[in-house]
Formats: structure tokens, sequence, C-alpha cells
């Protein structure tokens, strides 16, 4: 990726429902905004493929397909990353708490992949409590420079 192509944007902020769909919005909005920042192709790809996967698990164990709850998305890039925070209206997670994905005796279930994968195609992961409830999650992508 040339440095050159590389382009900062005013951040963008989303109010979006508590459903399936919502990830399909939020992924195309991440590839885009990656693409303008000038991250590569495959960059492009996997960072969607955590903000969507990001997105999933705040409708799906945050607000629990609650539609009176809404996901919150905030995406920015600047010259050195890409951020995005999802907040949803739920009960919170420790992430400590959560089992080990690649564990034996986890392998064959049908979820608790999701956040391991996340992990995988970011930089940095953070959770934290949000106010007055709910868990805000922020997913960051450096800027590789070659």
């Amino acid at each position: 990726m040339a440095e050159d192509t590389a382009r900062e944007t005013s951040p963008i902020e989303l109010s979006l429902d508590s459903r399936l769909e919502s990830a399909d919005a939020a992924e195309e909005l991440a590839i885009r905004v990656a693409r303008e920042a000038g991250f590569s192709e495959e960059e492009q790809h996997r960072f969607g493929m955590a903000v969507r996967e990001t997105v999933v698990n705040a409708v799906v164990h945050g607000n629990r397909y609650n539609a009176r709850k809404k996901v919150y998305l905030r995406i920015a890039a600047d010259k050195d990353r890409l951020t995005v925070t999802v907040t949803d209206e739920g009960e919170g997670f420790q992430v400590e708490n959560l089992p080990n994905p690649v564990a034996e005796e986890n392998i064959l279930q049908q979820s608790g992949r999701g956040i391991f994968l996340v992990r995988a195609f970011v930089d940095e992961f953070r959770v934290r409590r949000a106010a007055p409830k709910g868990a805000e999650v922020t997913l960051v992508k450096y800027r590789r420079r070659d």
C-alpha cells in the first residue's frame, strides 16, 4: 500500500437496528472506509469481517435481538490507523470469562469463535463496560508502512 494513498476521514457514526442485516451494512461501510484509507484489498476484507462479527455479537449476545435496543457504530480513519467502536445496550461481558474456542471441548461448538477471529484480523481489540450499560468494543487496524 502506498503511503500517498492514505486518507484521513471524518468519523462516521451510525445507529443500527438489532437485526443481523445490520452487520451487512457495517461490513460494507468498514470495507469502503478501509479502501478509501488506502488499505490493501486483503486488509479491507479482514477488517470488514472483524467489524461484521463484532456487530453480530452486539445484536445476538448483547442486545439479544431486542428491537428496542440499538447497536452504535463509529468508524474513523487517520494517517496511522482505522478505528471502529461498536457499542450495544446489553448486559456487557468480560472477555476473560469467555471459553477458549480452540480448546478440545469447545472445538465443535456452533458459536464462540467470533472474538477469536476478530482478534486475528485486527491489531488491537479492547472491551469495556459502556455507560449506563452494555459493552463497547474497539477495533484498531494499523497502517503498514512499506
